[in-house]
């Protein structure tokens, strides 16, 4: 399955498109906020959810305003590729590692905080769990931050309310 979580089309939670890459609509909202004098902490997460055939992946970019509320850009796509549970959870942390790779160098330049998300279980009880190791592994092979349920607000919380 081809990603197009990097050249994807954008959005705000509003529904606003953006016609710029958004790698430029994340570095001028990192120079908005910093001009601003907000420190922002930047988390990546994806959520999915199955619709008869066809699975939904929403993809956040979530900016958190140290102590002042945040915002996001979403990025959707279906699929009607059939997945298992565990090939499911991990093709979101597929999704969320590509775009956190995509701007890591705009978050090096910026010194801002990344943390990838994971909408995984931690809790054997789940089945999401199944993909857990894998995943954390995953993550934090690549030099991001892992965080997984109930921590991992931009894949549970914020991805979960646009799928």
């Amino acid at each position: 399955m081809q990603s197009t979580v990097v050249n994807g089309r954008w959005r705000k939670l509003d529904g606003t498109t953006f016609s710029a890459p958004i790698s430029e609509v994340v570095e001028k909202a990192l120079i908005h906020e910093s001009d601003s004098g907000n420190k922002i902490k930047v988390c990546i997460g994806t959520d999915s959810q199955v619709y008869g055939l066809e699975t939904e992946f929403a993809t956040v970019i979530l900016l958190l305003r140290k102590g002042k509320g945040g915002y996001m850009f979403i990025n959707t796509m279906r699929s009607q590729q059939r997945m298992t549970i565990k090939e499911r959870m991990l093709h979101e942390v597929s999704r969320s590692i590509e775009i956190a790779y995509h701007l890591c160098p705009l978050f090096d330049q910026y010194k801002t905080e990344l943390e990838v998300h994971a909408d995984i279980n931690t809790n054997p009880r789940f089945g999401s769990n199944t993909a857990l190791s894998e995943a954390m592994g995953y993550i934090l092979s690549m030099g991001f931050t892992f965080k997984a349920k109930p921590d991992a607000v931009a894949a549970s919380c914020c991805a979960n309310k646009v799928v």
